[in-house]
């Protein structure tokens, strides 16, 4: 098919243009045959990305994944110049599907300043598709001062998908002298330290149960009540209802409960008649009675 010979700055698809483009790339996609490749063709593509039609836009997407490498460059001109947000979110949504870690930096730079929501979490999402390769420029999110809360959840999400494929890399992280960054790690380590495969393991949730920031110390109460083994569990949990903070107090009581630990119920009622926080205590109270019903079936 014949291409407008336009640079991409200038490349604007008619609808009935946008259409015969679009059937003609899903049709050769459909038969197994390369999409072309080469500049123009690659900035056609891009300019169908601002299409208001989903499905041509899925096809256009999905033909520039095809093309692979050779469209990263012009996926990042456009995800970080384009004056059209619908064509920023395709060109983020599209490096999701190719995962060259050479758009990382473009990736990074046009989630810390696009304003658009979708671009953000676009951005992220193909970021979190890397794995192992993502994760200093994720964690460098987390770890800056001036991260507002959507980007550092956004942030905390994508470490979580990435979780089990780069075990170590967290690992690493979990020690880190940032607060932040250790509580994002051990949160992205969930199901590997439940596991308590490995003395590394059993260390990092030791000590993040005794980590100096509060919020470290309620995630990890928070993933003991996530054990299957609550014999383990158990006995870190019952120390942390005595905790100077209401958060882990509360998270700990909430574990034991989900636990179904009726062997807690003395040192929750212990704690009961001890504890100052209402919040705290209403939970404390729950549990002790979502257990002692338990132990009566």
């Amino acid at each position: 098919m014949e291409i407008p010979e336009k640079s991409s700055a200038e490349i604007q698809l008619s609808e009935e243009e946008a259409l015969d483009l679009a059937t003609h790339l899903k049709e050769k996609l459909r038969a197994g045959l390369p999409i072309e490749s080469d500049p123009e063709s690659i900035a056609t593509m891009i300019a169908g990305l601002g299409d208001p039609r989903g499905l041509l836009r899925r096809s256009f997407s999905d033909s520039l994944g095809s093309v692979g490498q050779a469209a990263v460059p012009a996926l990042c001109q456009a995800m970080r110049h384009s004056s059209q947000v619908t064509v920023r979110r395709a060109a983020a949504k599209t490096l999701t599907l190719i995962r060259d870690p050479a758009s990382l930096p473009d990736l990074l730079s046009t989630f810390l300043s696009d304003t658009d929501s979708v671009v953000q979490g676009s951005t992220m999402g193909a970021m979190a598709s890397m794995g192992e390769e993502s994760i200093d420029a994720i964690l460098s999110i987390i770890a800056a001062p001036d991260s507002t809360e959507m980007q550092i959840g956004l942030a905390n999400w994508a470490l979580t998908l990435i979780g089990d494929r780069a075990p170590q890399v967290l690992r690493q992280a979990a020690t880190s002298e940032n607060a932040n960054v250790r509580k994002a790690s051990i949160s992205a380590l969930g199901s590997q330290i439940q596991a308590l495969e490995t003395e590394e393991d059993k260390e990092l949730l030791l000590n993040a149960l005794s980590d100096p920031f509060a919020e470290i110390r309620a995630e990890a109460v928070t993933l003991l009540g996530k054990f299957d083994d609550a014999k383990i569990a158990t006995p870190l949990l019952i120390p942390k209802l005595s905790d100077s903070d209401s958060w882990v107090r509360k998270n700990s009581a909430l574990s034991l409960m989900k636990l179904r630990e009726i062997s807690s119920i003395d040192a929750l009622q212990s704690r009961a008649t001890e504890e100052n926080d209402e919040n705290v205590l209403s939970v404390l109270k729950l549990a002790i009675n979502q257990l002692l019903r338990a132990s009566e079936n």
